[in-house]
């Protein structure tokens, strides 16, 4: 199976972009550290700083499910339960 890329879209709400910010931080060397990890980026908006996006990169699919049930996603969630607005998730193959 091709690599997996995962397109993920963050928006916090305007009151908690600090939070939700560091929160997103504190994710990237832990789940650069995981099996399976090609790439974990972190991006912001230019001209929305309360929007985030991470491009990700994993060797499987599998892979990457094993980080989605993560002990330190689940406490990203946890902290940051309430202060994201919006939330959506695209898994694609890079064809070229």
């Amino acid at each position: 199976m091709s690599q997996l890329t995962i397109i993920a879209n963050i928006r916090a709400k305007p009151d908690q972009v600090d939070l939700v910010k560091a929160e997103l931080e504190k994710l990237i060397p832990v789940t650069r550290a995981e099996a399976g990890c090609v790439a974990y980026d972190l991006h912001r908006d230019n001209d929305d700083p309360a929007h985030f996006m991470f491009l990700e990169a994993w060797e499987s699919r599998e892979l990457w499910q094993a980080h989605m049930n993560a002990p330190h996603l689940a406490a990203y969630m946890a902290v940051t339960d309430g202060a994201v607005a919006e939330f959506t998730l695209s898994e694609m193959t890079r064809i070229g």
